[in-house]
C-alpha cells in the first residue's frame, strides 16, 4: 500500500495510548486500529483534523506516500 500510516509514531511521540485518542476522537478503539493498521479505504477530513488536532501534528506526520 503505498500510504503508509504512521500513527503509532505520534502516539509515542505523545506519550498517548490509542484507547485515548480513540475516546478523545469518539471513535471505538477497533475503528482506530483499522485506520492505524492501514487498512481503511479511506479517512474522512474531519477525523484527519481532529486526529492533527489532539497530537498537534500535521497530516504529513502521520500520512506519508511510498512508491
Amino acid at each position: 500500500m503505498p500510504i503508509i500510516v504512521n500513527l503509532d509514531v505520534m502516539l509515542a511521540k505523545r506519550k498517548m495510548q490509542s484507547k485515548e485518542l480513540a475516546e478523545k476522537l469518539g471513535i471505538t478503539p477497533v475503528n482506530l486500529s483499522i485506520l492505524k493498521t492501514g487498512k481503511a479505504k479511506g479517512v474522512r477530513f474531519d477525523t484527519l483534523e481532529a486526529i492533527c488536532k489532539i497530537l498537534e501534528c500535521q497530516p504529513g506526520d502521520i500520512l506519508e506516500y511510498r512508491e
